[in-house]
């Protein structure tokens, strides 16, 4: 599931990612906020006719959380099969083949979703929208935050799909911008109440926040994209939050647990050249 608000940079390196495979493995879903003016080259190859229902999107608002529960929503009706949902940027790359990334997905009974506690400016994300205004529904104790790309088994989508409890306060309009990344807290948040145990907390998309600004992870460029990068974006190892039943169970379990990252952003669009001359010899390659 792809949330965009361009024609996608990187759709060659995509095509090559699903190419032989067969067509009932897999359904692609475009959420392409209509407010921009695409030109080419327009969505085709595997992309074609793929857009579903969009409504346009804005940082700093709940318009990111509306679009993922449409696309999630969209997908759970189109196919009765579909088990797992990732959800993607436009800046996102596949770090593995999709024989790879699928035995990975399909034999897992869990999510992937980034759940953490106790961050930095928490409180300040959870009174964005003022004081005590979450509560009843949403307590700071229960706030979570998380990335806001996941992959989420079909029970928890169908979760996100039918919610109108929690989304009834993170739809709310934030009163500073600088504290307000809903999705960011919205989808941790849910499913940290709805189904802790059957959750892995951490994010399988990699991102780099060591040369982060303004909210915006690191972005890779044309001259520093090589095979060298692909192995160490490979080798790195997800961030897991400590939730459960029992947190200290949980936590041993996570430190046995050595799940690969299937996806890694944010890369600028210059980006495409050098990682389509080595898609099939280094990235596609397991």
């Amino acid at each position: 599931m792809f949330l965009t608000t361009t024609p996608l940079p990187f759709a060659p390196l995509w095509e090559l990612f699903f190419n032989n495979t067969p067509k009932y493995l897999y359904n692609i879903y475009i959420h392409a906020d209509p407010s921009f003016n695409y030109t080419t080259p327009p969505f085709r190859g595997v992309f074609a006719r793929r857009v579903i229902s969009s409504k346009p999107t804005r940082r700093h608002s709940p318009t990111l959380i509306a679009a993922a529960r449409r696309l999630l929503s969209r997908a759970l009706l189109d196919d009765a099969s579909n088990y797992m949902f990732a959800l993607l940027s436009p800046s996102c790359i596949p770090l593995h083949s999709f024989k790879f990334t699928y035995r990975i997905l399909i034999k897992s009974k869990k999510s992937f979703i980034e759940i953490l506690k106790d961050e930095p400016g928490a409180y300040e994300r959870w009174a964005a929208r003022g004081e005590e205004v979450m509560e009843p529904e949403v307590k700071f104790e229960d706030f979570r935050i998380g990335s806001q790309f996941w992959v989420l088994k079909r029970k928890h989508a169908r979760t996100v799909a039918r919610d109108r409890r929690l989304w009834s306060k993170f739809k709310l309009p934030c009163l500073s911008p600088d504290t307000c990344y809903p999705e960011e807290h919205y989808f941790p948040t849910l499913l940290r109440k709805a189904d802790p145990q059957g959750c892995v907390p951490a994010t399988l998309t990699h991102v780099d926040w060591r040369g982060g600004y303004g909210g915006h992870p690191r972005t890779y460029f044309e001259e520093e994209v090589g095979p060298e990068m692909i192995r160490a974006l490979r080798k790195a190892k997800p961030r897991y939050g400590t939730e459960g039943s029992n947190a200290s169970d949980w936590s041993g379990s996570v430190r046995r647990r050595r799940d690969p990252f299937l996806f890694a952003r944010k890369f600028s669009p210059e980006c495409v050249g050098p990682l389509m001359d080595m898609a099939n010899d280094i990235i596609l390659r397991d």
